[in-house]
């Protein structure tokens, strides 16, 4: 049993502070990541972290706009999501009629074309799916994003009254545009499938102390092979 000890210390010292593996749930990252998508997120690249409390000990980088992250959900701590970062602390983030802006300057982004899909849902079964795909330039990166031109920027309805610093956030009573300021400490996330992802608008701000690490390779997907071996942009 004592020669296991090395390699089970090993692993945790791995999965603790340099690299862990992730399965993708559903298909709030289309058209980057898909459910069954099996993912490595770096655990180093935004620090060596305390457990528990995850306190930064040694500074190894820097959260930055259009990281793809996985972070603990703020109303479940437990449980690992993982969006792309939108906002830093003191950035105003727009999202007017489907056109993103950060302090006042607007992310580009271009049509692409169309993808289908089809979605397994919780509610409704199985769906299929068609959204315009557009190529968005954001933090030094390039990537694609979904879009559902007849749905609203947010549905109203799903906005939480009390996630914490509620007050920095503007909402049309329409759907059609938000706002929101990033307070200290957190992050801003979104979804790359605009029109069916749950992030930020509707739960709130993500604070340091719940990121995971960077997502940077996809290793497998026991139902696409071609997928093995891409890097996560």
């Amino acid at each position: 049993m004592a020669s296991f000890f090395p390699i089970i210390a090993l692993i945790f010292v791995l999965r603790s502070f340099i690299a862990e593996p992730f399965q993708i749930p559903s298909g709030s990252m289309r058209p980057g990541l898909v459910a069954g998508d099996f993912i490595l997120v770096n655990k180093f690249a935004y620090g060596i972290r305390t457990p528990v409390v995850n306190n930064v000990l040694i500074d190894t980088g820097k959260v930055a706009r259009g990281d793809v992250m996985v972070f603990n959900y703020p109303e479940s701590p437990q449980v690992n999501y993982i969006k792309r970062v939108i906002g830093l602390p003191g950035d105003l983030v727009e999202y007017r009629n489907k056109n993103l802006s950060i302090n006042g300057r607007a992310v580009p982004d271009s049509a692409e074309g169309v993808q289908s899909y089809r979605e397994n849902t919780t509610q409704y079964g199985t769906v299929d799916i068609r959204a315009e795909v557009f190529g968005e330039a954001l933090g030094g990166r390039r990537y694609q994003v979904l879009k559902m031109p007849e749905q609203p920027a947010f549905l109203p309805q799903g906005v939480r009254s009390g996630f914490p610093f509620r007050e920095n956030c503007e909402y049309a009573e329409d759907g059609t545009w938000f706002s929101c300021r990033v307070p200290e400490g957190h992050y801003f996330m979104l979804g790359d499938n605009r029109d069916n992802s749950e992030d930020s608008r509707y739960w709130g701000f993500v604070s340091d102390k719940l990121v995971v690490g960077k997502a940077f390779l996809i290793w497998m997907n026991f139902g696409d092979f071609s997928r093995v071996g891409k890097r996560i942009e």
